[in-house]
C-alpha cells in the first residue's frame, strides 16, 4: 500500500474537544518526499445553535459563526468527506501539535457522528505523526542549518515565529489552509538541514518502533524531549522506564533529577506531590516529583543516548553521563519506589462525570451489535434517520441518535424529541453563557481595533439568535 502524507489544521471554537466545535478545516495530500498530490482542502464546519464559541478563540481565527452557518458542511457531511477523501487506507495525518489537540477534536467528531473515533488513524496502513515534537528535538539536539526564535529570551518554537526567521511564506498566521502550507515547508526545511533525524523520528512515530527503545523487560535510558520539560534544557532530557502507567503507556523518570528525596516516601506522600494544585505548586519550597506518562500511541520525540555523543548533545542538555549512571543506579536498587509511583498512577483522580453524550467518548467501547448500529445510523437517509430505531445497548447512544439527528437532520424530529432536543440545548448553552458575557464584555472595552469589534458584534448577535428564552425552555 502506497502511503502519503496528510498534512492538516483545524481552527475550532475553543481548546476543549468535548464541548467545542471545528469551524475550519485545511489540509494538503503529499507524497512522502513532500510532493503535493491533488489540490487542497479548505472548508468550512457549520457551527451548531448548541454552542457558544470563546470570544478569544474567534480573535485569533477571525470566523464568525455567521460565515460557518452560510457557507459551511454539516458535520455529518464533513465527517462523511473526511473517511471518503482525506483519511483514505495510507494516510499518515501530520499537524503541529495534532496529536494532543486537533486529532482530539477529530476523535470526538466522529463519536458525535457515529464514526469508529479510532480506525481513521491506525487502520489499513493509516499513522498519525506530530511535528512539534520533530522540531523540538531537532531545535535540542541538531539545531544547526535552521534559525530559532527567542521571544522575551526564552525559546519558543511558534510556528509562525519559526517560518518568519527561515524566510518561508506564512501569510496569514492562524488560518488553517496557510499554517498548513508553512508547516509543510517547516518539515521540509528539517528533512533537509537534518535528514537523519528526521529519519530516524519518521521511524519513530510507529509505537512497535518506539517500544524497542522504551519498555520495562529491558530498562535503558534514552533521550527524551518533551513539552513538559523546561526550555531552559531545550525541552530534553534523559529518561528512564520506571513502571507500567495506564492505558498501556510507560511511566518514565527524569534523571536529571536526583531521585534520592522520593525514594524513602510513602505512595500517600508521593501522592501529595503528584497531584498538588496550582495554588501549593507556586508555594516557596514546592519541588516536583519528575516523573511523567509516555503514550506509545502519540508519537513521542525519543532517541537512544548515542545520539548526545555528537554536536555536544550532553552539554546542550546540560547533563553529564555520570549523574544519569548514578541516579539510574538509585532507581534500579529501590523497587519499591517504582511499586509506589505506579500505584499512585493508577489512583489519579477521575475526570468529573460529564453531563453531555457527546463529552463520553472515553467512557468505554461500544458492543459489537452498537458498532452495526452505528453504521446504519450513518448510513441512513433522512426519510429513513425519522424512523430509525436501532436498539442500542449503550445508554449512551439513544442521547447522541437524537442530538445528531437535530444538528443535522431537524425535519426528522418527532415533537417530543424536538422538546427534548430543545431542553438540553437551552440547559447547554446556559452553562456556557456566564463565561462567555464575562470575555466579551471584556474584550468590547478592551479591544480597539474596528475589525476585531465587528466580530465581537457578530459575537453578541449570535448568542441573541440562539439563547432560548427562558419561558421557551
Amino acid at each position: 500500500m502506497q502511503q502519503t502524507f496528510f498534512f492538516y489544521d483545524l481552527e475550532t471554537s475553543g481548546l476543549s474537544p468535548r464541548d467545542d466545535r471545528i469551524m475550519q478545516f485545511a489540509g494538503q495530500r503529499t507524497t512522502l518526499e513532500l510532493e503535493p498530490i491533488g489540490e487542497p482542502f479548505n472548508i468550512l464546519v457549520s457551527l451548531n445553535d448548541d454552542t457558544l464559541p470563546s470570544p478569544d478563540a474567534l480573535m485569533v481565527t477571525g470566523i464568525t459563526p455567521q460565515q460557518t452557518t452560510a457557507e459551511g458542511y454539516t458535520e455529518a457531511e464533513f465527517a462523511k468527506l473526511l473517511m471518503e477523501q482525506v483519511f483514505i487506507p495510507g494516510t499518515i495525518t501530520v499537524g503541529f501539535n495534532s496529536i494532543r489537540f486537533d486529532d482530539e477534536f477529530i476523535r470526538h467528531l466522529f463519536w458525535r457522528n457515529f464514526y469508529d473515533p479510532y480506525e481513521w488513524c491506525w487502520k489499513e496502513g493509516r499513522g498519525r505523526w506530530d511535528m512539534l515534537d520533530v522540531v523540538r528535538m531537532t531545535r535540542a539536539l541538531r539545531p544547526d542549518g535552521i534559525e530559532w526564535p527567542v521571544v522575551d529570551g526564552k525559546e519558543t518554537n511558534r510556528l509562525e515565529l519559526i517560518t518568519k526567521l527561515n524566510g518561508i511564506d506564512h501569510f496569514k498566521a492562524h488560518d488553517a489552509l496557510s499554517d498548513v502550507e508553512a508547516l509543510i515547508a517547516v518539515t521540509g526545511l528539517i528533512k533537509e538541514k537534518q535528514p537523519a533525524l528526521y529519519a530516524h523520528l519518521f521511524k519513530m512515530k510507529d509505537k512497535a518502533e518506539i517500544k524497542k527503545l522504551v519498555n520495562l523487560e529491558q530498562k535503558q535510558p534514552f533521550v527524551y524531549v518533551s513539552g513538559r520539560y523546561s526550555s531552559e534544557y531545550h525541552k530534553g532530557t534523559v529518561a528512564f522506564p520506571l513502571t507500567g502507567g495506564r492505558n498501556a503507556a510507560v511511566v518514565v523518570y527524569d534523571l536529571r533529577h536526583d531521585p534520592s528525596p522520593f525514594l524513602t516516601m510513602s505512595q500517600q506522600e508521593l501522592e501529595k506531590i503528584f497531584y498538588a494544585s496550582w495554588e501549593d505548586r507556586q508555594k516557596e519550597g514546592y519541588v516536583a516529583l519528575p516523573v511523567k506518562e509516555l503514550q506509545y500511541n502519540r508519537a513521542p520525540a525519543v532517541a537512544p543516548l548515542g545520539v548526545l555523543a555528537k554536536e555536544d548533545g550532553w552539554k546542550r542538555l546540560s547533563l553529564t553521563e555520570e549523574d544519569i549512571t548514578k541516579h539510574r543506579a538509585l532507581l534500579l536498587s529501590n523497587p519499591t519506589f517504582s511499586e509506589n509511583v505506579r500505584s499512585m498512577i493508577e489512583r489519579r483522580p477521575a475526570f468529573p462525570v460529564a453531563k453531555d453524550p457527546e463529552a463520553k467518548l472515553y467512557d468505554g467501547f461500544l458492543p459489537e451489535t452498537d458498532i452495526l448500529g452505528s453504521a446504519k445510523v450513518r448510513q441512513a437517509t433522512e426519510q429513513q434517520l425519522a424512523d430509525l430505531h436501532p436498539g442500542f445497548i449503550d445508554e449512551r447512544l439513544d442521547d447522541l441518535l437524537l442530538h445528531y439527528k437535530a444538528r443535522n437532520f431537524p425535519r426528522t424530529l418527532a415533537e417530543d424529541e424536538m422538546g427534548q432536543w430543545e431542553a438540553w440545548r437551552g440547559e447547554r448553552l446556559r452553562r456556557q453563557l456566564p463565561s462567555f458575557i464575562e470575555r466579551l464584555q471584556k474584550l468590547s472595552v478592551t479591544e480597539n481595533d474596528d475589525n476585531k469589534q465587528f466580530f465581537l458584534q457578530e459575537l453578541q448577535l449570535w448568542a441573541e439568535s440562539i439563547i432560548p428564552l427562558e419561558n421557551d425552555s
